[in-house]
């Protein structure tokens, strides 16, 4: 199987993130780790994320941005494919499923994008 390594650069999102990580727990893609590198929040995401115990793992640094967490967090990723998900965004539970499959079907395939809802104007 395909491991996917779920990228969360997390910054001041603290009311957001349950969602956010309950949605990357829920997929049916069951092969994947998931990764939060929190960029210097002031709010609760510590707490937040440590609720989450083990089934994520978690990394604080000092604000640097978000090309710069994004980074950091791809240096702990083990997984053969990287996704990003935001710390606000949500994904549908067949989201991890398709983009596997995508690349399972397409070799030479380098990255790929989505189309979005807007739920909210949060």
């Amino acid at each position: 199987m395909t491991t996917v390594s779920v990228i969360v650069p997390a910054y001041n999102h603290a009311a957001f993130l349950p969602r956010t990580l309950e949605s990357a727990l829920g997929q049916t893609w069951q092969d994947r780790e998931i990764i939060v590198v929190d960029d210097g929040s002031r709010d609760e995401t510590p707490a937040v994320a440590a609720r989450f115990g083990q089934a994520i793992r978690y990394a604080r640094q000092e604000n640097q941005g978000m090309a710069r967490t994004r980074n950091n967090a791809i240096r702990l990723a083990s997984g053969q494919l990287i996704s990003f998900l935001d710390d606000d965004d949500l994904w549908l539970p067949e989201y991890l499923s398709t983009v596997v499959e995508r690349f399972a079907a397409d070799p030479d395939l380098a990255a790929l994008h989505t189309g979005y809802r807007l739920t909210s104007d949060q």
